[in-house]
């Protein structure tokens, strides 16, 4: 664990390099003061002239290229971190609800530098998601706002509805002059102070806010870099996440630690053309290594979207691709794959990885030099709780991809979540996650903060144990996920509130979607959700799935029966009610998974009743 040396390293004396965040014995520790504020201020001092951020915007015609140095960085960081003193006290939240863009960035680290807690959001016009945002305000209690002159008007009219909330400071960010930095008051941040409330997904609970400290964003940065082989200063990034996802902000994170730069455009501008991620990707690799990050529909979106011409200049050579936030898709990255290899993308070039915002992000990938591993297991007996490796065309095959190895000075431990006991390799059970990474808790919220953050193993493994060289004493991060560890490698299979039981038998929604989606053209692939609902005594299992683009006039009821023998004979499971439904129907989270949880609200709330076809049982 971190051994808190009281090492301090001067900016004086350079940009940080890793060496300067590790032990005697290789161990992640930061040197004290290490936060946001101070990694901005040691790239102003000595790579200032460079450009930190680049962002590429496609809202108008053609692209509009705008880039910031960390000098610049810095001017505006000070201008606006003296605004937000003078509306909110040290410790208070600031939310930024703003488009994407280098005003959020300049935005979300002046929250940061003036002592306050950001809270980073969106603006109102993201649709679907404004009962989110709605949540995190009345839970964040923000004392001022951060926006955009563009996006200012829709804010106002967003807090005004908000009945029973004390009225925030709004902040027009590219209002404030540069001029307006003589007012700020320094301030002292600890390594320990929270820097963000990281509010997470809403895949299966409401939304909460997760208390990300300086070190423990820190700590997970550096073991982004020492995992995923960052350590170079010519490695850049490039992202169209947005700002307000974990993924998302480290994508401006890791440039901050070693003065590199990222290359950013919005979420929409990737999916209304893909094809603009892979160009932005190959203009990095001309230049050296790139790397960027995305959940499985952003990679079978790009394979089926955004493919460039064969004479286009493609040079995917130097890409590296992080692919998590939900159980890695097989069939993401060999579609992907297929496509793209022609274009230079090194086998090597995909990174499976693992991660949850209560961790500030990556938990676990495979190493710099592998390629994506898949796992195949009978499917029954994992969910009876035991991994058994079975051949590829095996009939009860299930296809599981590797997330690699633990980042370093992080421990992840199987274990039983009943009796708090470690399982052995090859048993399914709940990931418990112990390191300097992990956040402090959730904001305002006690009892789920114990609940989750504060367990405690019953017992470990006498032989092969994960918690090897953890403190035992210490509390543990409860994941919400099961998985295996087998063959040195950790398997993630889905979340513990997703797991599907009808029959008393347990299957994993993933399965059985991705049954569904192959049992019919007209099926939408990776847009399928299946949960069970309560019917008396009873369990029934409900399907609803997509159409495919093309298929609106298609008649789904041969789809409607596929799917039905399709999972009665994969999973000897009744199929009780499906449902075809228009592309963008189900309900998904603001990174992109599908959200189960919303989506079978929807059900019962007889959203769907409409577009009812019952199959026969």
């Amino acid at each position: 664990m971190n051994r808190r040396t009281g090492r301090s390293i001067p900016i004086s004396a350079g940009l940080l390099q890793v060496e300067d965040c590790l032990d005697a014995d290789g161990r992640i520790d930061l040197p004290d003061g290490t936060t946001f504020v101070s990694l901005i201020d040691r790239n102003i001092a000595h790579v200032g002239d460079e450009v930190a951020y680049r962002y590429l915007d496609f809202s108008g015609a053609g692209t509009h290229v705008s880039e910031i140095t960390w000098t610049r960085l810095g001017v505006r960081m000070g201008a606006v971190a003296a605004r937000v003193q003078q509306a909110a006290a040290p410790g208070e939240r600031v939310a930024v609800l703003a488009p994407q863009g280098l005003d959020y960035i300049a935005g979300f680290f002046a929250a940061i530098k003036a002592g306050t807690v950001a809270v980073p959001l969106f603006a109102p016009e993201l649709p679907g998601h404004a009962e989110r945002l709605d949540i995190a305000l009345r839970d964040s209690r923000p004392a001022a706002v951060l926006t955009t002159a563009a996006a200012r008007a829709a804010v106002q009219a967003f807090l005004e509805q908000l009945t029973g909330l004390r009225r925030p400071e709004i902040i027009t960010i590219d209002d404030v002059p540069d001029d307006a930095a003589v007012d700020f008051v320094p301030t002292t941040i600890d390594v320990d102070d929270v820097s963000h409330l990281q509010y997470t997904g809403g895949a299966t609970r409401p939304p909460a806010g997760v208390e990300i400290t300086h070190r423990a964003v820190g700590t997970n940065l550096v073991q982004m870099i020492l995992s995923i082989d960052l350590l170079d200063r010519n490695t850049h990034g490039v992202s169209w996440l947005p700002l307000y996802h974990d993924m998302g902000l480290s994508m401006i994170g890791f440039p901050a630690v070693y003065g590199g730069h990222s290359t950013l455009m919005s979420p929409t501008a990737f999916v209304r053309r893909p094809l603009r991620w892979i160009e932005a990707l190959s203009e990095g690799s001309a230049t050296g290594r790139v790397v960027t990050a995305a959940p499985n529909f952003a990679y079978e979106w790009t394979a089926a979207r955004g493919v460039p011409a064969a004479d286009a200049g493609i040079d995917l050579t130097n890409v590296v691709l992080i692919i998590g936030s939900e159980p890695v898709s097989v069939d993401a990255i060999a579609a992907f794959d297929r496509v793209f290899t022609p274009f230079g993308l090194p086998r090597t070039a995909f990174k499976p990885s693992y991660g949850i915002a209560e961790a500030t992000l990556l938990v676990a990938t495979i190493a710099p030099a592998a390629q994506a591993q898949v796992l195949y297991v009978d499917r029954d007996e994992l969910a009876a709780g035991t991994a058994v490796p079975v051949p590829a065309d095996h009939d009860l095959a299930a296809a599981h991809v590797s997330c690699g190895q633990v980042a370093r000075s992080q421990w992840c431990v199987i274990v039983d979540p009943d009796t708090g006991r470690e399982l052995p390799d090859g048993q399914v059970g709940e990931p418990w996650l112990q390191g300097d990474n992990i956040a402090r808790g959730y904001w305002d919220r006690p009892q789920e903060t114990q609940q989750t953050f504060g367990a405690r193993l019953t017992g470990t493994l006498a032989n092969g144990s994960h918690a090897a060289g953890a403190d035992l004493d210490r509390t543990w991060l409860r994941t919400g996920d099961l998985g295996f560890h087998l063959d040195g490698e950790l398997y993630i299979t889905g979340r513990i509130a997703d797991v599907v039981v009808v029959g008393g038998r347990r299957y994993s929604p993933h399965d059985l979607e991705a049954t569904a989606a192959g049992a019919s053209p007209i099926v939408r692939r990776g847009y399928v959700a299946a949960f069970a609902v309560q019917d008396g005594d009873e369990e029934r299992l409900v399907i609803v799935a997509e159409r495919a683009a093309g298929t609106a006039r298609v008649d789904p009821a041969e789809a409607v029966a596929a799917i039905e023998a399709a999972v009665r004979e994969r999973h000897h499971a009744a199929v009780t009610d499906v449902r075809i439904v228009a592309a963008g129907t189900i309900p998904r989270t603001t990174s992109g998974k599908l959200a189960r949880r919303a989506c079978r609200a929807a059900y019962l709330d007889g959203v769907f009743d409409d577009r009812a076809i019952t199959p026969r049982v």
